[in-house]
């Protein structure tokens, strides 16, 4: 984790009330992988004004950038909208624990429901660089709300599904995922909790349903891997980014904690915000 200033270099609205903003950021891009997320302050330094997390985006090692996608839902973020190019605001990050994807994995699936596209944006890149192949299944309430495909990369297979069936399919994005689960070695999801808690089931009777095999260990490694190491997630076939709200970001406040199945609580801001599916109790009324 580091401090580090961030130069705005651009900011458009792409969706109603969403918002794309591009940053100069060397200190905070090098090492940043999928799914971390950077803590950003904002213009009120009375020191009662928390900061915002915002997901790694895009993130571009090379030219030392990164992108944040947010909706304006109140002062602070709508702080955000009012920058210029060339202002300068301070960051912390990476933050958190990244995607993790099996080096045997050549096929991957993504899934987000609204904004959750930004928690899994980054993932789509850096798949594409290692030479996979990408699904991304997206759903939103409306053909207004729809992710503009022009923002992804063109080697990304694109489909989506509208509450209202405005565009793409009629209904759920979940409702797409049984047509692909069979294709994929791993999936990636980033949305609202019913959507998430959805995806756990459909993941957990995967094997059953298919008759697939699942991604083992290598021969010869016998011992046990730790739940929740990143060992254990590459293995997951579904690992998950948690939208819970941050105060600290640093795991001081509790305010972000989620239920494990083993009964333990775990904080989204340091042991997450990706966990494999099987880790979370989805109906532990947290």
């Amino acid at each position: 984790m580091r401090l580090g200033g961030a130069q705005l270099l651009d900011s458009r609205e792409i969706l109603p009330g969403q918002w794309l903003q591009a940053y100069l950021a060397p200190d905070l891009v090098a090492g940043a992988r999928a799914g971390q997320f950077v803590h950003v302050r904002t213009g009120d330094y009375s020191g009662l004004v928390l900061r915002r997390p915002f997901s790694y985006n895009t993130i571009d090692p090379l030219a030392g950038t990164l992108t944040i996608h947010f909706r304006t839902v109140g002062r602070g973020t709508a702080w955000f909208t009012q920058l210029r190019p060339g202002d300068r605001i301070d960051m912390l990050g990476p933050l958190g624990r990244p995607f993790e994807v099996d080096p045997r994995s050549r096929h991957l699936l993504l899934v987000a429901g609204g904004l959750g596209i930004a928690g899994v944006r980054a993932l789509a890149d850096e798949a594409i660089r290692d030479g996979r192949q990408v699904t991304l299944l997206f759903g939103a309430a409306t053909a207004r709300e729809v992710y503009p495909s022009s923002l992804l990369p063109d080697e990304v297979e694109y489909v989506v599904a509208t509450d209202d069936g405005s565009v793409g399919h009629h209904g759920f994005v979940t409702d797409l995922v049984p047509e692909y689960e069979a294709w994929a070695d791993q999936a990636f999801a980033c949305g609202p909790l019913p959507m998430l808690r959805t995806l756990s089931n459909l993941a957990a009777t995967r094997r059953q349903r298919l008759g697939v095999a699942s991604l083992g260990r290598k021969r010869g490694a016998g011992r046990p891997l730790a739940p929740g190491s990143p060992q254990a997630r590459k293995k997951a076939f579904l690992q998950v980014s948690m939208e819970q709200n941050m105060g600290c970001a640093v795991g001081a406040c509790l305010g972000c904690v989620v239920m494990t199945t083993s009964g333990t609580p775990q904080r989204v801001c340091r042991e997450g915000p990706v966990f494999a599916a099987e880790e979370i109790a989805w109906e532990g009324g947290w």
